[in-house]
Order: C-alpha cells, then structure tokens, then sequence
C-alpha cells in the first residue's frame, strides 16, 4: 500500500513481495510471492507455484471523507498481508478496479459494469493464469456488490475444471467486527486510516456520520424497497466512520490477513479432484 514491501524494479513500481534471495548476479531471485506487475515473463516462467491471488474491489463512492477506490485499496492491503504470512510461493496478479456498483450511480466518479461483463471479464483473467499453470487462485474481495458474482465464477470454473478459484471477502472474515460494515463506515474507515492515512478527509469526518444512515436500504416485510444506495443514504455513508479509528484498522488487518493465509494454505493443499456422479 503506502509502503510496499520490496525492492524498486526499473519501472519505478514497488512490488508488495520481498524477494527471498537478491543475489541476482550469482543464482536467480526466489520468490515467495511474485506481483506480476513488476515481474518479467522470466521471473514468472521460473516458478514453481500454481497458487495465485487476484484482488478485486470497485471505484465508487464512500461518503465524502473516503476515495472511491476503498474498495481496491483495502482488498489490496489484505491481499499483500495475507500473502506475507503464508509460508509458500504465491503469485499476486494485478487488482481488477472496477465491479458491480449501479447501485452508487447517482455519486459522480462511480464507476460500474454489469453483472455479465464483471463476470466474463474476472473469470476470463483468472483463466489466464491457470493458463499459465497458475489453477489455485483465491480472489480477495473488497466490495459487497461482487460477492454473489464471484461465488458464481468460482463454481462456475471450478466445475469446468479450468481452475479451483475460491472468492475471499475481507470484511467478512473480521469475527465480530464484521457485524459493523456499512459503507464508507467503521471498518472501511479504520483500515484506510491505518494502511492509507493520507487519503482519508479528517476534515469531513464530522460531516459524513452526521448524514449517514444507520443501515444498509429500505425495508418493509424483509424486503429491501431500495435498489440504489442514494434512495436511503444522503452522502453515501452507512454506519458511523467516527468509530474506525487507526488501531481498529490494525486489527482488522491482522485478522484478514491470518484469516487469509489459512485460506491459501488450505487452497494450496486440498484435493480439487471433483466428487464421482452418485
């Protein structure tokens, strides 16, 4: 995130993977985990892994206070943390930016796809990397409007066997703390103040809790009457972003992070032979 562990590449990116050995002029680097955005073919054609993470987030409003890229910037931050704890070589793909996110439309700098191009296209990059021999993949989530989507891609290549893919959302994977997500709330605030401080507003902090909403839609009958997210929200918000501060956002980095390392771990090692018909 803000800062990138790992070493400056000539294109001046900073990869989030410390490379295991940098005496290049002596053996090939090693890896234990490899972003492809700062990797040559070379570097990637030399692995040894087939498990591989791809984040995926949305670029929409959060409330005055947040960017709109939170969505990115916190499966990112979760992806890299997570990625640090597992003990194996893991290939860590570019974030996908854009998601399902019609629902914030009425919000300038929202952006969105719909649920049929959202799928086609993150199913047809993680084909790309089982292509590649990369066929354990675990997609990190940052935005509740894919998860369905997601869950749906993932049965959808694994059943094909093309891949075993297995979608990941951060926030659903914080224990109790989970029952506070809102939407540019407790938790998206507090993560950001921790991992990318500089991008929050402090100044219109005050200003988003006190047009928030309490919850998430319009309902009546255990029906939610609202399909888009400026029918119940003023300013976006959900939830009160007062109550994530920085610490809490450490907390909820540790545990996603471990929350997701297990999840590789158990990716990396389980049988993906699908079941004989009955």
């Amino acid at each position: 995130m803000t800062e990138r562990d790992g070493a400056e590449n000539g294109l001046g990116l900073r990869s989030p993977c410390e490379p295991a050995n940098r005496h290049t002029d002596v053996q090939p680097i090693v890896y234990s985990c490899m972003d492809l955005t700062a990797a040559t073919w070379t570097d990637v054609r030399d692995l040894e892994t087939d498990l591989a993470v791809v984040p995926v987030g949305s670029t929409e409003q959060h409330g005055p206070h947040a960017p709109l890229g939170t969505d990115v910037l916190t499966a990112e931050a979760v992806a890299d943390a997570g990625i640090e704890r597992a003990d194996r070589e893991v290939v860590r793909a570019p974030a996908i930016p854009v998601g399902i996110a019609a629902e914030h439309r009425q919000f300038p700098g929202t952006m969105w796809v719909s649920e049929d191009t959202f799928r086609d296209y993150v199913g047809e990059a993680v084909e790309s990397l089982a292509y590649h021999g990369f066929d354990r993949v675990v997609i990190v989530n940052g935005h509740g409007g894919n998860v369905d989507a997601l869950r749906e891609i993932g049965g959808r290549l694994t059943r094909a066997g093309d891949a075993y893919v297995v979608p990941f959302t951060w926030f659903e994977a914080v224990g109790e703390h989970s029952g506070d997500m809102g939407h540019g709330g407790p938790l998206e605030t507090a993560l950001l103040r921790h991992c990318e401080p500089e991008l929050v507003r402090e100044d219109r902090i005050e200003t988003a809790r006190a047009d928030a909403a309490d919850g998430w839609g319009d309902w009546m009958s255990h029906v939610n009457l609202a399909y888009d997210s400026a029918e119940f929200a003023e300013n976006g918000v959900v939830g009160d972003p007062a109550d994530g501060d920085a610490q809490r956002g450490e907390t909820l980095l540790e545990l996603a992070a471990d929350s997701l390392a297990r999840l590789l771990e158990t990716v990396a090692e389980r049988d993906v032979s699908r079941p004989d018909h009955r």
